[in-house]
């Protein structure tokens, strides 16, 4: 009996000492299997993170329909060369991506024009047998439409050509009457660059670099626009697209 009571006491004073370890080992192995469990909830969201966001897919790169602005430099090349300056140009478009493939797309366009020069005073080219005869300064606005192809030889990067048409006009920046009655007889002739739309041809490169941002995407045009009973010049642009 007193042996027994011995035994009771030494366990009881025990306890308190083995307890703990058995608890931390307890909460050890428990953390092992909540470690296991997140790694694996972890490594799940991160596949459907990089495929799917609440049961839709997520497209790094974004085609379809779309706005875009251009601003750059144009330069006349023909019978305007030397008479009116290079000049900006600017643009505003509306299109749409009708075919995209994963290493090309194509895609329409429409797009307002507009040129601003400096050219020589009308009196200075009236003393050169070799001037084009224009009025001075120059502003043009066109309504271009044309279609576009791409290659993508990168994931982000695209390069590729569109051609187009439309019409060209070069309003009067001097009052009617004065060119009538001023301008022209000191000119000798009055070719009509300022009478009427022109036809034009557009035919040209495209680059394009689709950024982080999936709707927005950057680049430059370079563009040969030939107006029949006009000129023949070159548009270098840069490019903000935005697709919806």
């Amino acid at each position: 009996m007193r042996n027994a009571l011995g035994f009771l006491a030494l366990t009881l004073l025990c306890a308190p000492v083995l307890a703990p370890d058995l608890a931390h080992a307890d909460e050890y192995d428990d953390l092992e299997d909540l470690d296991q469990s997140g790694a694996k909830k972890a490594k799940k969201k991160k596949k459907g993170k990089s495929y799917n966001f609440e049961g839709m897919e997520v497209k790094e790169i974004s085609r379809g329909f779309y706005a875009k602005t251009n601003m750059g430099g144009w330069v006349y090349l023909g019978k305007f060369n030397g008479y009116v300056k290079p000049g900006t140009s600017m643009a505003l478009a509306l299109g749409q991506d009708f075919v995209d493939n994963e290493s090309s797309s194509m895609a329409w366009e429409v797009a307002f024009f507009q040129g601003i020069h400096n050219g020589l005073h009308y009196e200075i080219q009236a003393d050169d047998p070799g001037s084009p005869r224009v009025q001075g300064d120059l502003r043009t606005y066109s309504g271009i439409a044309s279609l576009e192809w791409s290659a993508y030889p990168g994931r982000r990067f695209g390069i590729g050509a569109r051609i187009g048409g439309g019409v060209l006009f070069s309003p009067l920046l001097i009052d009617e009457v004065a060119w009538v009655e001023t301008v022209v007889p000191t000119l000798g002739v009055d070719y009509g660059y300022h009478s009427g739309p022109k036809p034009l041809v557009m035919l040209g490169p495209t680059f394009e670099y689709y950024t982080k941002m999936s709707h927005f995407s950057v680049g430059a045009d370079i563009d040969a626009i030939y107006a029949i009973g006009f000129d023949f010049g070159l548009s270098m642009t840069g490019v903000l697209k935005y697709t919806f």
